[in-house]
């Protein structure tokens, strides 16, 4: 079990699901509702993570990944496509609990992350999956909610940009090694100083829409989140130093996102 925990991507699996579920208690989905959004979206992000390792098996071998249980012997490739489809399965009724809409929404948001597992992540759509799976989250929280409605375009828009970007950086401190390995999606064939460059202004285009797209004034702890956005631009763009494939670039784009993030669970209240 703790195998299969390490290889379902434990972090974004949980930032994910916690994220979503924040959302839909913004939205006043309930208590019932609340637990079948997180339930739904935990499941489809077991089937991501663990479709990743099984269909990476052979790549990460290859590149001694000792971080991979599949690498180190704690699990075959065997348990690990099972485990993928048992939860793929499991999430299209616990997507569908929360209406048809919203299940369809969800289960397509779903299969859009088992493409990048699949084939597109060596392509140069690569980020095309994050930007419609990510997109459409918000979308699942507001078609499964008492008055079922799409959200707005800014909450869609926002969704999708944070995706790509979240994409930039994911790869960014392994565009070399990918690239040995004939994963050539879009960071890698840009490169890593113009992925590096690249990678928060998605992010800070959906902090503009995150804190402008709303109705009403904006909030005090937009501003801060706007400035603290454009600090973090600031550094990546002129400090020579943030280069490369530079842990520094990594974790200020990292942090620009948990803004963002922060900001659309603020902004959660005006997606319906």
């Amino acid at each position: 079990m703790r195998a299969l925990v390490r290889a379902c991507h434990p972090e974004p699996t949980i930032a994910v699901t916690a994220i979503t579920t924040v959302l839909a208690i913004s939205v006043g989905r309930g208590v019932r509702g609340c637990v079948l959004v997180a339930l739904a979206v935990l499941a489809g992000q077991l089937s991501v993570g663990w479709s990743n390792d099984w269909i990476d098996a052979r790549r990460d071998r290859l590149a001694l990944r000792s971080d991979k249980p599949v690498v180190t012997g704690d699990l075959t490739a065997t348990t690990l496509q099972r485990a993928a489809f048992i939860a793929a399965v499991v999430c299209v009724p616990l997507s569908l609990a929360s209406g048809l809409a919203a299940g369809v929404v969800h289960v397509v948001a779903v299969a859009s992350a088992w493409a990048y597992n699949l084939r597109l992540k060596s392509t140069v759509m690569s980020w095309l999956p994050y930007a419609v799976s990510f997109g459409l989250l918000p979308a699942f929280v507001t078609l499964g909610s008492p008055t079922p409605a799409w959200p707005p375009a800014w909450a869609i828009a926002s969704g999708a940009l944070l995706g790509i970007g979240a994409h930039l950086a994911n790869v960014l401190p392994d565009i070399e090694g990918d690239r040995r390995l004939g994963i050539n999606g879009l960071p890698q064939r840009l490169g890593s100083t113009r992925t590096r460059l690249l990678a928060p202004f998605p992010l800070a285009l959906a902090t503009l829409l995150l804190v402008f797209g709303p109705p009403g004034p904006v909030r005090p702890v937009e501003w801060i989140g706007v400035g603290l956005v454009a600090s973090g631009l600031v550094v990546l763009v002129f400090d020579n130093s943030a280069n490369g494939t530079s842990r520094r670039a990594f974790s200020i784009t990292i942090g620009i996102a948990a803004v963002d993030v922060l900001l659309f669970v603020l902004s959660g209240s005006s997606l319906t």
